[in-house]
């Protein structure tokens, strides 16, 4: 009977030995999962971080993209008026310029036609020279 014992007391002991162990593995199982959900939440909090920051930076980007695109419109308008303005103001000399050819060709001809030579090219002298402070 001792030997009977004696095999349950160490069956006892294996029993009670793989208990702990199976115990040991659970709690570390446990820890491990407790590890990967914190992981898991800290990286669903990480990400939606990163979410919020990319919607802001979108936005930010949006609004620039926008500024951007009215100043250089803005740009344009006022380099098309600037040409506008060149171009009218080049048309209104060459006008002028053949209408005051047109005059001095006009007045030639009525001075030639009404002074003698000698009296009307002094006449046309002074009409040339007198030209310029005239178009100012």
């Amino acid at each position: 009977m001792a030997t009977v014992g004696g095999m349950l007391d160490d069956r006892a002991q294996r029993i009670e030995s793989e208990l702990a162990e199976a115990q040991r593995l659970r709690e570390d199982a446990e820890r491990t999962l407790g590890e990967y959900q914190r992981k898991q939440r800290d990286a669903l909090k990480e990400a939606e971080q990163i979410i919020a920051h990319a919607r802001i930076e979108a936005e930010r980007l949006g609004q620039k993209a926008a500024t951007d695109l009215e100043e250089a419109l803005e740009r344009r308008t006022r380099q098309a008026e600037e040409k506008i303005a060149q171009e009218e103001a080049k048309a209104l000399a060459e006008v002028r310029s053949i209408a005051v050819d047109l005059a001095i060709a006009a007045a030639r001809q009525l001075i030639v036609q009404q002074l003698d030579q000698k009296a009307g090219a002094a006449l046309i002298d002074d009409a040339i020279a007198a030209l310029p402070q005239q178009l100012h």
